[in-house]
């Protein structure tokens, strides 16, 4: 079994970057900060790292991200990673980069005085959706049995009392 999965939570270090293909397909390049605190065992020191990922979104999750994405602003994407090559004109050398393909996206909060908008979205690709019903009716509630209460429903008051020799054990 293979799997090929990556959840990323960091802050836009740039707007992204929204372009069509040719063909029209809507591609977006999003460039995000992620760090990680630990205490260093020599120095006893707090020490910080920080990794930078380039994310690429297509399609409606791509409109999505250049719509609502902004420098600064905190989201949470999942997606693959995948390598891409080609050969340098310059230098005539193979090149590599490796990048998340992005097929979930989560906003983060919305910044304080920032335009009305979803304050936290969940946001993946389009499917075909399913035929709407009416809203799922509210579960009923648990009822609260008092601890006097004498009677179980179903219950005998009479029960059978059990003896040692009933256990299995």
């Amino acid at each position: 079994m293979n799997l090929n999965k990556v959840f990323l939570i960091g802050r836009l270090t740039q707007d992204p970057e929204l372009r069509s293909t040719p063909s029209g397909q809507q591609v977006c390049t999003v460039r995000l900060a992620t760090s990680r605190v630990w205490n260093d065992q020599a120095t006893k020191q707090k020490r910080e790292a920080t990794e930078f990922h380039t994310i690429i979104a297509w399609g409606r999750l791509a409109e999505i991200c250049g719509q609502y994405l902004k420098k600064g602003g905190l989201a949470l994407f999942e997606g693959r990673l995948q390598t891409r090559n080609w050969d340098d004109k310059t230098t005539g050398q193979k090149r590599y980069v490796t990048e998340i393909v992005a097929e979930g996206m989560q906003l983060g909060p919305r910044q304080y005085g920032a335009p009305n908008g979803p304050s936290v979205s969940d946001v993946r690709p389009a499917r075909p959706a399913a035929p709407q019903s009416s809203p799922a009716p509210r579960e009923p509630e648990i009822p609260i049995i008092q601890e006097d209460e004498l009677t179980v429903a179903g219950i005998d008051e009479d029960a059978k009392q059990i003896k040692d020799t009933d256990l299995p054990f």
